[in-house]
């Protein structure tokens, strides 16, 4: 009975057992479903935020092989021990620009540097080089090596960046770039334009000094080379050389340096054509004056006054583009001189009407007395009709005709005639007798002065070229 009453229960129990265990699959089935799903949405979230993240970027292969991730770049290759040695090889593509004003410079140049660092080492069968542009030096020790005494630099970017590394499989390392400087040279223009400067571009380390990196050149005097084609339109460039030395800094210790030594001679050409040449013409032109009659007071004063604002011009021009220095230039000397010659003919001019007028004055004084009240002088008659009249010419200086008589014998034509009388007798003494007359009536000034002044100033240039050239 017992039996009966168990078996009863248990069929009565039987289906809701069976329905609670298939619910509570159903249930298990769909939680599984929800997690499977928020898996893979979780998994896709990670991608995306893998892709945003770039500090998370797996290393290239090329830096696996280099085994950068596993070391400190921070750090000089053998840090602690003896100095690094950096080789140094320059390739001078131009020199753009010469500036005497800003006493600078510009050049354009392949800086390749040369070092080993063991970290860098890899494995190659063929035992080739590997090389790379500019994003693989951000993650690596280079050289920082500045330019000492620039004022503007930087790397060309056209049409990427102009940096090159090459990574050999023992660690060697060539980094190059190529770069445009403008560097300061101190010029010195005492002989200018007839000068020869010397500049040089000095290259040093930053942060290293020589205890823990060594700079040199690479392949010795070779290491400097330069393109056969440079020129400059002011300058020969005579030389290139290389050279090295040390600096010292009071903070800092002592630091090697290394220079690249370049000659420039000016050309001379040009400066002849702008500024000695007119400066001479314009000396020989104010020798003009000496020729032209002493009495021909407009022509031989504009002429003096011509030649020396055209000097002053001249001098003018050459300062402008020529930086503000304390000292003489050779070419301000050849120019001052000049301006002396020019400046000297006009008061040689002024010295020649003085003692002239002084002269005329005594003559005037002896003729009044032996000629009487009625007689003409030469300034009067110069006066009267426009014309000099020299001494030698109208010694007679026919009497002038008294004021009232003239009134009255105006209307005649025998008077008239009679007045043209002494006009008419100096146009025909002075018919073919010109060039005697001014070589007999100039004063012993402009006599000497014809033969000095050419002659003082063909023995300044003399020793002028003789001294600069």
């Amino acid at each position: 009975m017992v039996l009966v009453m168990k078996l009863l229960f248990l069929t009565c129990l039987w289906p809701t057992a069976v329905l609670h265990s298939s619910h509570s699959q159903h249930h298990r089935l769909h939680r599984r479903q929800q997690m499977s799903f928020s898996r893979k949405h979780n998994s896709k979230r990670e991608i995306k935020m893998r892709k945003l993240d770039s500090t998370k970027v797996r290393p290239l292969k090329s830096e696996q092989l280099l085994h950068i991730e596993d070391h400190d770049f921070a750090l000089r290759p053998g840090f602690g021990g003896s100095p690094i040695p950096v080789g140094i090889d320059v390739q001078v593509e131009s020199i753009d620009s010469i500036s005497e004003v800003d006493m600078d410079f510009t050049m354009t140049l392949y800086l390749r540097h040369y070092w080993k660092d063991e970290r860098l080492s890899f494995r190659s069968n063929k035992n080739k080089s590997m090389t790379f542009d500019g994003r693989l030096i951000k993650k690596i020790w280079v050289p920082d090596v500045f330019f000492v005494h620039s004022k503007r630099s930087f790397i060309h970017d056209t049409t990427v960046e102009n940096i090159m590394l090459r990574v050999y499989p023992d660690g060697n390392v060539l980094f190059s770039l190529r770069i445009t400087v403008s560097a300061m040279c101190f010029m010195d223009f005492s002989r200018f334009p007839l000068d020869t400067q010397n500049c040089s571009l000095e290259l040093e380390s930053y942060a290293y000094n020589e205890d823990d990196l060594m700079l040199y050149w690479k392949h010795g005097n070779k290491s400097l080379s330069t393109d056969e084609h440079i020129s400059l339109s002011q300058f020969f460039i005579e030389e290139f050389s290389a050279s090295s030395g040390l600096a010292f800094y009071s903070s800092t210790g002592w630091y090697n340096r290394l220079f690249i030594n370049f000659a420039l001679r000016r050309h001379i050409f040009f400066f002849v054509l702008q500024s000695y040449f007119p400066a001479m013409l314009m000396v020989m032109l104010s020798w003009v004056s000496f020729w032209i009659d002493r009495r021909a007071v407009p022509a031989r004063v504009s002429l003096g006054i011509t030649t020396v604002l055209t000097m002053s011009t001249i001098m003018t021009g050459v300062s402008a583009s020529m930086p503000q220095v304390s000292y003489i230039k050779a070419v301000d000397v050849y120019l001052w001189i000049s301006f002396l010659f020019v400046f000297l003919s006009v008061i040689e001019y002024a010295a020649v009407n003085y003692l002239t007028t002084i002269e005329e004055r005594k003559q005037l004084k002896k003729r009044g007395k032996a000629s009487g009240m009625y007689s003409m002088d030469a300034v009067q008659a110069m006066a009267f009709d426009g014309c000099f009249h020299d001494t030698d010419v109208d010694m007679d200086l026919t009497p002038f005709p008294d004021p009232c008589e003239e009134n009255e014998t105006r209307t005649s034509q025998t008077n008239i005639s009679n007045a043209d009388t002494p006009r008419l007798r100096r146009k025909r003494s002075l018919k073919g007798n010109v060039g005697r007359i001014i070589l007999q009536n100039n004063h012993v000034i402009d006599t000497y002065s014809r033969i000095i002044f050419p002659s003082v100033y063909i023995v300044f240039n003399f020793f002028y070229w003789g001294l600069y050239m």
